[in-house]
């Protein structure tokens, strides 16, 4: 038989399920709390593992950069510098910095030292008396006194952090070579001269058509110098090509048939003209200068007639 509960017992037997009011504000409150927490933690940690994932090497990037541009061309004699600048990260910190250089070619070349850099210091120790290097915060500076052409090759400045790893840049350096052998030949049509030289740093180009610069009557000079289109009408006269640089210039020349223009002609005819007028006046005045003493050699005798 089932008795039916009364309304004092379903209201007894709900305060027995349900928590107190207050102890169930307090653990709402509580669990609120915690959760905002970690709300504020898993946010701060998304945002660190951001940051992490777009630096390119995270908390280790040491890198280093030579400044000079590559290939660098050095004149004999003057002063090679060098200049790197080293990128590191917060937890990285740079223990050496060495110096070296190497042939451009070679099946097995050797890697010669040049200096060394302690990186908590500012001076380096060179190797030769020539050789000078520093240290500067995150810059480094190789010096090279004199330089000559057993200095030429590919440098290379490697950094050392504290726990081994080595990084390493490099730069081509070439002697500073003058002009040589400059020479100008001619296509089959004989419609552009073309000037080489045989080798020469930085070489500049510059046409010249009986010692005067090109006009456009004469022709026309390629983009890089090197090439002379000729547009006249007759392929006449003596054209040069002179090449240069910062060591001085050569030049070679072309000899092409003569140009005989009206002009020429014309000045030619004035200039036998002026001759002839010229020696016509002496002429004439030998005569005037004869006649006149033949007739004062006259009067002369005849007065010394008249006296006797």
């Amino acid at each position: 038989m089932i008795i039916p509960a009364t309304p004092a017992a379903e209201e007894q037997g709900r305060d027995d399920v349900l928590l107190p009011r207050s102890w169930t504000n307090t653990s709402l409150c509580s669990l609120s709390a915690a959760a905002g927490v970690m709300d504020l933690q898993c946010f701060l940690s998304c945002r660190v593992a951001l940051l992490l994932f777009l630096m390119p090497c995270g908390l280790r990037c040491m890198s280093v950069h030579i400044l000079n541009e590559e290939p660098m061309f050095v004149i004999p004699g003057s002063v090679l510098v060098l200049k790197a600048r080293i990128e590191q990260g917060p937890l990285e910190e740079i223990l050496l910095v060495t110096w070296g250089r190497e042939p451009e070619s070679g099946v097995a070349p050797e890697r010669e030292t040049l200096a060394t850099c302690p990186g908590s210091g500012s001076k380096c120790a060179g190797t030769r008396p020539n050789v000078h290097g520093n240290m500067q915060q995150q810059e480094t500076t190789l010096q090279i006194n004199g330089y000559s052409s057993t200095d030429s090759g590919v440098y290379a400045v490697m950094v050392t952090d504290h726990e081994g790893v080595k990084t390493t840049a490099h730069c081509i350096v070439r002697m500073y070579e003058a002009v040589h052998h400059v020479s100008v030949s001619i296509n089959k049509s004989h419609t552009s001269l073309i000037c080489g030289e045989a080798w020469g740093t930085d070489p500049h180009f510059r046409w010249l058509h009986e010692r005067a610069a090109i006009t456009q009557t004469v022709g026309r000079v390629s983009k890089d110098g090197t090439t002379l289109f000729v547009t006249m009408k007759r392929f006449c006269g003596h054209f040069t090509c002179m090449v240069s640089n910062k060591l001085g210039y050569s030049s070679a020349t072309y000899t092409a048939e003569p140009c005989e223009t009206e002009g020429r002609g014309t000045t030619a005819a004035v200039v036998c003209l002026v001759l002839l007028l010229l020696v016509g006046g002496v002429l004439a005045f030998l005569l005037w200068r004869r006649h006149r003493h033949n007739n004062r050699g006259e009067r002369l005798h005849e007065h010394s007639d008249d006296a006797i």
